[in-house]
């Protein structure tokens, strides 16, 4: 368990890794996540084609998750830190898989695997 200051004074935020996360790689995290919140990817494709839907040519995951974040502030399951920013590249690659004419619509980087 580690303590983090937060900017905030007074405010500690504990970050604590159950035992059988210890060795569980981030793709392997996504996969649980996934599981536990599939409501997660259906929110995201929704907001992506409305968005785009507007006329938008590119679009970022980052602020897809922040509009997530926003309306379904408690809503996931199964991740201390509800809409986890390290699984952000696995649902844009899950979105692009599913709908292959947004491939263009969002900025791809190579995966992280720790």
């Amino acid at each position: 368990m580690a303590a983090v200051q937060d900017e905030i004074p007074g405010l500690v935020i504990l970050t604590v890794r159950r035992p059988e996360e210890q060795a569980a790689t981030i793709q392997e995290r996504f996969e649980a996540f996934h599981r536990l919140n599939p409501w997660v990817l259906g929110a995201l494709e929704s907001l992506t084609s409305d968005y785009l839907g507007h006329g938008a040519k590119r679009v970022g995951i980052g602020m897809l998750f922040e509009v997530l974040r926003w309306r379904y502030v408690a809503a996931t399951a199964g991740d201390d830190f509800r809409l986890n920013n390290n699984f952000r590249s696995r649902y844009v690659r899950l979105l692009i898989e599913r709908h292959p004419q947004w491939a263009s619509a969002f900025e791809v980087r190579a995966l992280r695997t720790d």
